[in-house]
């Protein structure tokens, strides 16, 4: 299994089109996203890729660990970030993290990591991450990172 890691920023009128403009820029707007917990299932093979938007995917379930941040504060960021660790198999696991800074979201990641490979058996390998921001100016602003698993269509 193949999970390329796609990333977008976006602004707008309101929060739910700055959030929508960053979907848009991630290459997965058309898309029904259903929330995933952040666990990688063996053999898979994590990249992190812009993702292209699919016209004939229009409104698919689309089975993704997400991590978004908006911000309407004008001066201030958004960031948001997914960070993961996987073993010499592909399983591994996703955390996202938001914040108001690049380097917050890098902390909350590599911390998260770093606990939860306590308490597991795997030898997992060295932290990885993907983080995107926006500033605000004077309109919302949104932040994402996304990690889609696959796309599913609603049959007929």
């Amino acid at each position: 299994m193949n999970i390329s890691v796609t990333y977008g920023i976006g602004s707008g009128p309101t929060e739910l089109s700055a959030f929508d403009s960053a979907l848009n820029d991630a290459g997965v707007a058309n898309y029904n996203i259903l929330h995933l917990s952040s666990v990688i299932p063996p053999e898979a093979v994590v990249e992190v890729k812009k993702a292209e938007p699919q016209s004939a995917e229009y409104g698919h379930r689309l089975y993704a660990v997400l991590s978004s941040r908006i911000e309407t504060e004008p001066e201030k960021e958004a960031w948001a970030g997914l960070g993961w660790i996987q073993d010499k198999t592909g399983r591994g696991l996703f955390v996202e993290h938001q914040g108001g800074s690049e380097s917050e979201v890098e902390g909350l990641i590599r911390d998260s990591l770093e606990n939860m490979r306590q308490y597991r058996k795997n030898e997992y390998g060295e932290v990885q991450f993907k983080m995107v921001g926006i500033k605000c100016k004077d309109r919302p602003v949104c932040a994402l990172v996304c990690a889609p698993y696959m796309s599913e269509g609603w049959g007929k």
